[in-house]
């Protein structure tokens, strides 16, 4: 990926409001992964003081779109379609998510998250689809 494309899907990126809810830092680019890192905030909690597993998928939701963008472009008009999630150890510490492209389909786009605490143990597995949109869905006037 160049450095014009990388920037640009980076700008896409920042203006995401959940990128800046969870403090989302990419950590790199490359075609078909994004790899990235979420400081552990107590106010994610779960019941068990570890990261909740929602804010697990949350995070292992918004990696795969930008994996899939480094493909399309930051423009591509996408949404999610289904996710699943297999949690393996609890998350006591920040987390990092490598999400990889698994097929760029002309409707549907699968792509595989793995989620890991500092010290490299791995403590989730996802999988998430997005579905390729032609246009932007209308909003109800607010």
């Amino acid at each position: 990926m160049d450095a014009n494309s990388r920037q640009t899907l980076l700008a896409r990126v920042a203006v995401i409001p959940i990128v800046e809810t969870l403090r989302i830092s990419i950590d790199e680019f490359s075609e078909g992964t994004c790899m990235a890192t979420v400081p552990r905030q107590r106010a994610y909690d779960g019941i068990y003081e570890s990261l909740h597993g929602g804010i697990l998928m949350t995070i292992a939701d918004s990696i795969a779109c930008f994996a899939i963008m480094t493909h399309l472009g930051p423009d591509a008009i996408l949404t999610t379609t289904d996710m699943n999630i297999r949690f393996l150890a609890p998350c006591l510490t920040d987390v990092s998510a490598r999400a990889t492209v698994i097929k760029i389909g002309k409707t549907l786009c699968p792509v595989a998250v793995d989620l890991y605490d500092e010290s490299a143990t791995k403590v989730a597995v996802a999988q998430v689809t997005y579905m390729r949109l032609s246009a932007m869905p209308s909003r109800p006037a607010t």
